[in-house]
């Protein structure tokens, strides 16, 4: 897949808790968006923050939290990612989803010979 130029890059902040039908959500997205052709999708687990309920989830030894905030992000370009949005709505039922373009410089496989 070549990917270059002006494209999206999509950020779903959920809990490391939220699941969907039993399994957890940021293992979900991320297939879904392998399935779905995607150019590449990396999730990002949170020390800290907090969400719409202001409670603050922290990685802290003494104030161990299950519910450490996520951050899912996938690049491609638009025209891919509106019809994974749909998608994506389905099954994020709390949480903050996020587009902003971004400009690609180098998207490069391991060439094996």
């Amino acid at each position: 897949m070549k990917l270059s130029g002006e494209v999206e890059l999509l950020r779903v902040f959920i809990g490391e808790s939220d699941r969907h039908h039993g399994r957890p959500l940021y293992e979900v997205i991320v297939e879904m968006a392998r399935t779905e052709g995607l150019a590449g999708a990396t999730v990002l687990r949170g020390t800290l923050g907090f969400g719409a309920n202001s409670r603050i989830h922290t990685a802290k030894v003494l104030r161990l939290s299950e519910d450490l905030p996520m951050v899912v992000e996938i690049v491609d370009t638009t025209e891919k990612l509106v019809p994974f949005l749909q998608k994506l709505d389905a099954i994020v039922t709390e949480g903050l989803i996020t587009v902003e373009k971004v400009r690609v410089l180098a998207y490069r496989q391991n060439q094996v010979e």
